[in-house]
């Protein structure tokens, strides 16, 4: 019963009278702008611009949510440079939270994606990430092969 109520109001939604729709997300719903309609409710809203994330945000985002949870020196040793600022910018959006503690010495903290992470990228599970590609490095090679 409830899902039918649900796909009635969804169905109700997706009609072009409104500028707003239901969304599964985040193992949840949410009514969210249509994307026709963002740019003039954005400019009627007067919002301000959202800063995006640096590439070594993002780089140490892509980390945590394939291999949480981990701790910031497996992190360290993945990106190979300190992740500091990059964490901390994450914890500030909460992106990211502190899901416990390693049972390795000095007992760091775990990193894990939180829900506002889901919500914001539109996944219902974790397992809706997409899937790592396998990457092969490129020889690197000057010049021409020598025939023997």
């Amino acid at each position: 019963m409830i899902e039918n109520s649900l796909n009635l109001i969804s169905e109700k939604y997706r009609s072009p009278e409104f500028a707003f729709e239901m969304v599964s997300t985040g193992g949840g719903f949410q009514f969210l702008t249509k994307p026709a309609f963002q740019s003039s409710v954005g400019a009627i809203l007067k919002q301000k611009v959202k800063k995006r994330l640096s590439a070594s945000a993002m780089e140490t985002l892509a980390i945590i949510a394939y291999k949480q949870p981990v701790s910031k020196p497996e992190i360290e040793k993945i990106r190979g440079v300190n992740c500091d600022y990059a964490i901390q910018k994450l914890l500030e959006k909460e992106l990211i939270e502190l899901g416990g503690k390693a049972d390795t010495p000095g007992r760091p903290g775990l990193y894990r994606t939180s829900r506002k992470f889901m919500d914001y990228f539109g996944l219902n599970h974790i397992n809706q990430l997409p899937d790592l590609k396998e990457f092969q490095p490129e020889e690197n090679s000057i010049g021409e092969n020598a025939e023997a």
